[in-house]
């Protein structure tokens, strides 16, 4: 007998239910004959009607399909593509009630895992919640049934592109141009050779990495760059987008005057390395700046950097504000990437170490360290998940940062006590290994002394969070 033979069979008609929670990932928790099932679209307090999209042996899965009795807190979706596209999971949910939601979550995270809990907790760091997204990766599909170029994310629980024509997440520069950029691509004599396109904005430019699969003819080329050079006068649907409901929070005035950048092109035939810029100019590379502490920086647009520069100016003020920096501190910068926390603290500091695992990012954050005459840092590439070598690792020091992947940062509790930091501010992309941190912190004799939210991906279930540890 098959695998496919075996599922069970899915009731066909909607089926009532009453949801009484949210999961961690957004779906409403309902209980129907004494089994779970997560209801996508669905909020607590909600009577709904749902077709079920899977049975299993322990819970069921469904999508809403009409709401009978609504909470309070939903709202309306300001994409028209919710519910199909996968890259927003809660744009049905007031903006403040996902923070809500995001630092439940949190809690009962380091209640669970690390069993900790702060003395304070932090009031969310906010900012726009559309428009915010200054990076992505872009898929691109020609379907021939549709005879048209699907461009955007994955659909919601599967493997197919969505078929959209804007996203609101984006920066509307990319986001409000998606028929020009599928008509751009059909032009091409390779357009199914084309299989995703990488975005980078900063204030000032707008990067594409366009990977394909084969070789772009002469005339190809042309079209890309006269594209690129139009790029910056093109009209952008919505460019009116500050008189909506965009606004609700933070300030979005920024970003609908910077709707039309200049666009940076750069293609991708290979691997990584094989990255090249065709426009303006060979070898061009992006920036972008943090006014408050004085710094520019100089990045390649497949550098990682964050994805939401308002949310980023902020979390980075509130981590210097919560170390304390003097000017005769000492300060460890772990995780530092391209010296994203690292330049800003020098500005105060004694002396900044920044540590990172990729060569790149580390030549990258020198360069900017130069850049901006900053003398007073050092950077060195370590793998901070094996054992730790080298002159740098046998210091103390006054303050540390530490700004890991979703894997944490269990790997350099070791070293804790060689280092002996009086504060430790730790910048979380993963409630459930900073609660194992805090937790592994606590035993090293550290105290959580603050945590908080921070609203770094709106819409989505990402949990972004800052904690602040004090020894002793």
């Amino acid at each position: 007998m098959s695998k496919r033979s075996r599922r069970q069979k899915l009731p066909q008609e909607p089926q009532a239910a009453t949801v009484t929670a949210l999961s961690h990932d957004g779906r409403g928790i309902a209980v129907i004959e004494g089994k779970t099932t997560f209801v996508r679209a669905a909020l607590p307090g909600e009577d709904v009607m749902f077709r079920y999209t899977s049975k299993r042996g322990k819970f069921d899965e469904g999508l809403a399909e009409q709401i009978n009795t609504a909470s309070p807190d939903r709202t309306t979706p300001p994409c028209q593509h919710f519910g199909v596209c996968g890259a927003c999971a809660m744009q049905h949910m007031l903006p403040e009630k996902q923070l809500q939601h995001k630092q439940t979550v949190l809690q009962e995270q380091l209640q669970h895992f690390g069993k900790v809990q702060p003395s304070e907790w932090l009031p969310p760091l906010t900012g726009p919640t559309t428009g915010y997204r200054h990076k992505a990766r872009l898929g691109l599909r020609y379907v021939h049934k549709k005879e048209k170029l699907l461009i955007g994310f994955r659909e919601v629980g599967g493997r197919l592109l969505a078929d959209c024509d804007q996203c609101e997440v984006l920066h509307p520069s990319v986001g409000h141009r998606f028929d020009a950029l599928r008509q751009l691509i059909q032009s091409l004599s390779i357009y199914e050779q084309i299989p995703q396109i990488e975005i980078a904005v900063t204030e000032t430019q707008v990067a594409l990495v366009i990977r394909h699969l084969q070789d772009f003819t002469e005339e190809d080329l042309g079209k890309l760059q006269q594209f690129a050079k139009a790029a910056k006068d093109m009209e952008t649907p919505g460019q009116a987008r500050g008189d909506s409901d965009s606004q609700s929070q933070g300030d979005n005035s920024n970003q609908a005057d910077s709707d039309s950048l200049p666009f940076y092109l750069y293609l991708q035939p290979k691997g990584p390395d094989s990255i090249h810029c065709i426009y303006p100019a060979p070898n061009t590379l992006l920036q972008y700046c943090l006014p408050d502490f004085d710094v520019t920086y100089d990045f390649h647009p497949c550098d990682f950097t964050q994805i939401n520069p308002d949310i980023n100016q902020r979390m980075i003020a509130q981590a210097l504000a919560h170390l304390d920096i003097q000017a005769d501190d000492t300060v460890l910068d772990l995780f530092c990437g391209l010296g994203n926390f690292t330049l800003p603290i020098a500005r105060t500091a004694k002396h900044v170490v920044g540590i990172e695992g990729c060569d790149a990012l580390v030549d990258r954050a020198k360069h900017n360290a130069r850049k901006n005459q900053l003398s007073n840092v050092d950077f060195h590439v370590a793998d901070l998940n094996e054992a730790l070598t080298g002159d740098w690792a046998t210091r103390t020091y006054d303050k540390l940062l530490l700004d890991p992947a979703r894997t944490g940062a269990d790997g350099i509790m070791p070293a804790l006590t060689t280092w002996q930091p009086k504060i430790i501010v730790y910048v979380s992309c993963n409630p459930a290994t900073l609660a194992r941190d805090a937790g592994l912190l606590a035993e090293e004799g550290y105290t959580l002394l603050k945590c908080g939210v921070m609203d770094m991906f709106p819409h989505t279930t990402h949990v972004e969070s800052m904690a602040v540890f004090i020894r002793g």
